[in-house]
């Protein structure tokens, strides 16, 4: 049976960080929640694919090596593939990404936080 989501309902189900959560899919790519506190993303690109950053709650700060893009509640930005990036939350955030399936946490980059899969998300 179809059903709407509800994305407040949908972050009530998980208080970990730096661990996004598939809660859908079109076509092939992957709409996930996360939260992020702290300053854990390490430097970091994606050769094949745009990654989307919007932010529900929070700041966010996104840092390429020539730039600061800063978002704030309803805004977004897409980092280009192959752009070395970032992420700062400023305090608690709350996320959503859009990126095709494929694309690796980290990409190429293995931290703390990388995730070789995806948890999905029941919501």
């Amino acid at each position: 049976m179809s059903k709407a989501i509800n994305i407040e309902q949908c972050f009530e189900k998980f208080t970990d960080t730096f661990s996004p959560k598939v809660v859908a899919q079109v076509n092939s790519q992957n709409i996930m929640l996360v939260r992020l506190e702290g300053d854990k993303v390490p430097w970091h690109s994606h050769q094949n694919e745009d990654e989307m950053f919007l932010v529900l709650d929070g700041v966010l700060d996104i840092y390429l090596r020539d730039d600061q893009i800063t978002l704030n509640p309803g805004e977004f930005y897409v980092v280009p593939k192959g752009v070395e990036h970032r992420v700062v939350p400023r305090e608690k955030v709350k996320l959503m990404l859009i990126e095709p399936d494929s694309t690796a946490h980290t990409g190429d980059v293995k931290s703390e936080i990388t995730k070789a899969e995806y948890e999905k998300l029941s919501c």
